[in-house]
């Protein structure tokens, strides 16, 4: 059924069961922040809305593993937490919210 839909299978390798739980995390990330709060239309949407997930994950979302860091940042931003405009993006139809300082 994978490889008909052009999936290629990773096996974990034997006697390293923590290697399972990079996935699961994943898997289960992506279905509550994302999945479980949307009906899904179809093949297509269905990949629309995983790339924003994934583009959300690895460019905004903080990561505790990482010093509460982004794993591909888009540029460094030095700020005072002074009065700084912000701006709001919805990402998903307003479903997750990103958050970025406005131009001066």
């Amino acid at each position: 059924m994978f490889r008909s839909e052009g999936i290629r299978v990773i096996r974990i390798p034997v006697r390293l069961p923590r290697v399972n739980a990079f996935a699961e995390r994943w898997v289960s990330t992506v279905r509550t922040e994302c999945l479980d709060r949307m009906l899904v239309l179809g093949r297509g949407h269905l990949e629309r809305v995983l790339r924003e997930c994934v583009g959300h994950y690895n460019r905004q979302r903080p990561h505790r593993g990482i010093d509460l860091g982004v794993p591909a940042p888009a540029g460094a931003i030095k700020t005072r937490f002074s009065l700084v405009s912000v701006i709001r993006r919805n990402v998903l139809g307003g479903l997750i919210h990103e958050y970025h300082p406005a131009a001066a």
